[in-house]
């Protein structure tokens, strides 16, 4: 998994967890109606008290997330115990799987959905809508709406309620900062660009130490276009990012590293990942999600860091999200029950006890309040900023639109072209690959 989904997947487990219920499980109980209308009715029926199996698709965690898993959902058990979970982790290449699944006729009744690949499933017409299933007091007003509408489609309704999520933050090393006379957080990217010049450190011409470390990749700089007013894709789904305005936009990250010499990304130093190379003092300063935390407190114990909401960009408050989804399958035989799971899972009860421990937070206000993410020294600045996030998510298009994107626009970090010339000879690409696949 990319890193910006470390805390979601870490690690493969077991293939199959199966929670099991009283009594013998069976797969004969009568499917809930798929219309909305009808949905609601079922939703309001009394629930039945036939035994039925249902399948759930996900990726693996750490040991201690699959603990806090399996924890939930013993506990949804607990409360349908006529319901039986059968938990089949897709260990590799999984929307592969999934989609192979789905249109075999043989995918799970729910399953993880990353916002990434959310529009290109809801355009296949593959997921149940949810919103009939819904009452009152499932809360959807407590979600994040970044969050929320990250799995709405273009006729208003929700296929997916998140989970958990994770924005953006600023790590940085209150030593170097110290060291280097530095007293105030930054706050404004030109203030950023300002600290990394004072905390960077080269011998001879060499950077040991970079003052910032950069992810020169799409989903790392679509909040900095979006700032500056560009857009990555257009309405038609065609890649939009050779524009003045995404020129604006990562101009600044492209100069802070073949100006200003301050910057550099992981592999200029021998690290594999952001976290890494802040871990490894090679960076002073990252951008990194809440995923990083864990990681660094157990693989770095002395490091002294801190974090803060990402400096304002063209006087614009700005963060990614990234955001994993419970949807059903639209051709679930038990839709009902299907339902009952997921509610659970992203309900307040269930996301409380997955997001416990902080390896992922919460995507609803109330249960990010109550654990007290909103003032931990680490997460609040991570949680501030789920209100104005941006989720890594466009169109249908946007896996070709960032392969060119990714393709193209290191070049230009480099400075073996310019970013002008990236960005065209990425969107031009993009979009001659967009046209053939149609």
């Amino acid at each position: 998994m990319k890193k910006w989904l470390t805390g979601i997947s870490l690690a493969a487990v077991s293939s199959m967890i199966v929670i099991s219920g009283c009594g013998n499980p069976a797969n004969n109980a009568s499917p809930s109606p798929s219309t909305p209308a009808a949905s609601a009715a079922a939703t309001a029926a009394p629930k039945s008290a036939e035994p039925v199996t249902i399948t759930l698709n996900g990726w693996g965690s750490s040991p201690e997330e699959t603990a806090l898993f399996q924890q939930v959902l013993k506990d949804f058990q607990a409360k349908h115990p006529n319901i039986t979970v059968k938990f089949d982790v897709i260990a590799d290449q999984y929307m592969d799987v999934i989609k192979t699944r789905l249109v075999g006729g043989e995918g799970a009744d729910v399953f993880f959905l990353d916002a990434f690949e959310a529009p290109g499933l809801i355009a296949k017409n593959v997921l149940e809508p949810l919103d009939g299933y819904v009452k009152p007091e499932f809360d959807v007003a407590d979600f994040e709406a970044p969050l929320l509408n990250a799995f709405k489609g273009k006729d208003g309704k929700s296929y997916g309620f998140p989970k958990d999520t994770s924005t953006l933050a600023l790590f940085y090393n209150k030593k170097d900062f110290a060291e280097a006379g530095i007293t105030k957080v930054p706050t404004t990217w030109e203030e950023l660009q300002d600290a990394a010049k004072k905390l960077t450190k080269a011998d001879g011409g060499k950077v040991s130490r970079f003052g910032f470390g950069a992810a020169p990749e799409l989903a790392r700089q679509m909040f900095m276009i979006q700032a500056a007013g560009g857009k990555v894709s257009d309405d038609n789904g065609n890649a939009a990012y050779s524009s003045p305005e995404a020129l604006k936009g990562l101009q600044p990250v492209v100069d802070m590293h073949l100006k200003d010499k301050s910057a550099g990304e992981p592999k200029d130093l021998g690290a594999g990942w952001g976290g890494e190379m802040f871990g490894q003092h090679k960076a002073s300063m990252v951008i990194e999600g809440n995923w990083a935390i864990p990681y660094l407190q157990s693989t770095f114990k002395d490091l002294d860091f801190a974090t803060a909401e990402l400096p304002t960009t063209f006087g614009k408050k700005a963060t990614m999200a990234y955001t994993v989804a419970y949807v059903m399958n639209k051709s679930s035989k038990h839709k009902q029950e299907a339902y009952e799971l997921i509610s659970y899972l992203t309900g307040k009860e269930g996301m409380k006890t997955w997001t416990s421990k902080g390896l992922a937070l919460p995507a609803r206000k109330s249960v990010a309040k109550e654990l007290g993410f909103d003032k931990d020294p680490l997460r609040a600045a991570l949680v501030a900023g789920n209100s104005y996030s941006i989720p890594w998510q466009a169109k249908e298009t946007l896996p070709i639109i960032m392969n060119n994107f990714n393709n193209q626009f290191i070049s230009a970090y480099q400075g073996k072209v310019t970013l002008e010339e990236a960005l065209k000879k990425a969107q031009d690409t993009a979009n001659k690959e967009i046209a053939a696949s149609k």
